[in-house]
């Protein structure tokens, strides 16, 4: 069964990886680049978000890149910043409270 708009979006780091390629296309290398997963993690990361229809997959050579699809997300990309804003509070108040614990040794 193929993934729905919404079984995409429950993944954080689909949310994040839509982030990096709302109004740019980059190479797949570039996409997992920014993460601390492993390439075949991205990869199906990737693959989930382009069988929902809301990443375009285009090949150039042996090259992948990709870009969000803005007509298919144009429903929910309200519900998208608001969740991309949640997310940016949570890290917020991580960071904070990560530098309330004082220096590291």
């Amino acid at each position: 069964m193929e993934p729905t708009v919404l079984d995409a979006l429950t993944s954080p780091r689909r949310r994040a990886i839509l982030r990096m390629v709302w109004d740019r296309e980059l190479m797949a290398g570039e996409i997992a680049a920014g993460f601390d997963v492993s390439w075949p993690a991205i990869s199906q990361n990737l693959g989930v978000l382009r069988r929902a229809g809301l990443v375009i997959e285009r090949r150039a050579g042996t090259r992948r890149l990709y870009h969000a699809d803005q007509v298919a997300l144009a429903p929910v990309a309200d519900l998208l910043r608001v969740m991309w804003a949640a997310d940016l509070l949570a890290l917020k108040d991580a960071v904070e409270a990560d530098a309330g614990r004082g220096p590291r040794s």
